[in-house]
């Protein structure tokens, strides 16, 4: 603690002695404080430039006489100046077209020919594969739970998919 009031001490005296000396610089302001003449970078000439502190009356004066003409609005009302209307110009859109959503075509049918099995005095059979399962059919009958078989001709066999009311046609080509 007493090194702080030490410390304190020393600084509170240095504040003191050395507030005198530049009251004594600044006893002659005129003198001290303006520059008469500098030099200015780039070897223009000299330039006078004024640190005086004095007040320069006739630099207030111009402001003076300076009239203010605003728009006429008081600052200080209540009322908002009125804010002008948009022009509007009217946007034309063509109506929409209408979209016709058409149901989605249905499944092809996944059957494939494997063969077909004609016995005198027998109706005609068909072998149809789908994957690793074969089927064996006549007409009229359903196979795989949902295909049923409706003509069998010469060149193609016609399948209606239950499920769907979808009718194809698949050609009898071996392969």
């Amino acid at each position: 603690m007493v090194g702080l009031f030490a410390v304190a001490m020393l600084l509170l005296l240095r504040t003191l002695l050395t507030s005198d000396a530049p009251a004594a610089a600044s006893a002659n302001p005129t003198a001290a404080n303006r520059l008469e003449a500098t030099s200015v970078p780039g070897g223009k000439g000299k330039v006078n430039l004024p640190l005086d502190p004095t007040l320069r009356t006739d630099l207030l004066k111009n402001s003076e006489e300076a009239a203010y003409k605003g728009n006429g609005r008081n600052i200080f009302e209540d009322t908002p100046p009125p804010i002008p209307k948009p022009i509007v110009t009217p946007v034309v859109t063509p109506p929409p077209t209408p979209v016709v959503q058409t149901p989605p075509p249905p499944p092809p049918i996944p059957l494939k020919f494997y063969g077909f099995a004609n016995k005198p005095g027998q109706a005609k059979a068909i072998f149809l594969a789908n994957g690793d399962d074969i089927f064996i059919g006549h007409e009229g009958e359903i196979v795989n739970r949902r295909y049923k078989i409706i003509r069998i001709h010469p060149t193609q066999v016609e399948i209606e998919d239950v499920l769907n009311n979808n009718r194809q046609s698949i050609p009898l080509t071996p392969g």
